[in-house]
């Protein structure tokens, strides 16, 4: 079943300020919180991950995934989105600074792979990362995914 990234979003932030990869964490993390997806803890849960594994989360140039585990702390599917003022380091060799953190709260191990597609099919269209990233509204934004998931 094909996600519609537009509809999955629960939280948009556009221009964020964040200091260091924790806040761009907590940033995407208290956007689910507020779009009724998860609860705080499942913040602190996309942190410790990272910690523990390293910056898997940062998994295309400029793009952060954050996520956990399906958990209790999770309370509906949902995506947060980020777009934030200044690029800040994750510690990718490769995909560093991310400028754009996606917030994935999923009730099941297969929503992650199918939220995965999604954005692949969406941001291998040429341009589209820029676009998406320079969107100054959840309309604009919600606009710019429903066209590219109609052009992927």
């Amino acid at each position: 079943m094909a996600i519609n990234l537009a509809e999955a979003l629960c939280s948009i932030t556009t221009k964020a300020s964040a200091q260091n990869w924790r806040d761009a964490i907590r940033l995407s993390g208290a956007g689910l919180v507020a779009g009724g997806a998860t609860t705080d803890a499942y913040t602190d849960q996309m942190i410790a991950a990272v910690e523990e594994h390293g910056p898997y989360i940062v998994i295309a140039p400029g793009i952060a995934l954050a996520h956990g585990r399906p958990s209790e702390a999770v309370l509906t599917g949902g995506l947060s989105w980020v777009s934030l003022k200044d690029p800040v380091e994750f510690g990718h060799p490769k995909n560093d600074p991310v400028s754009l953190v996606i917030g994935l709260a999923a009730i099941d191990h297969t929503t992650h792979m199918d939220v995965l597609k999604a954005l692949a099919g969406i941001l291998s269209q040429k341009g589209k990362l820029e676009q998406l990233v320079a969107a100054e509204s959840g309309d604009e934004l919600r606009a710019l995914l429903t066209d590219a998931a109609s052009a992927a």
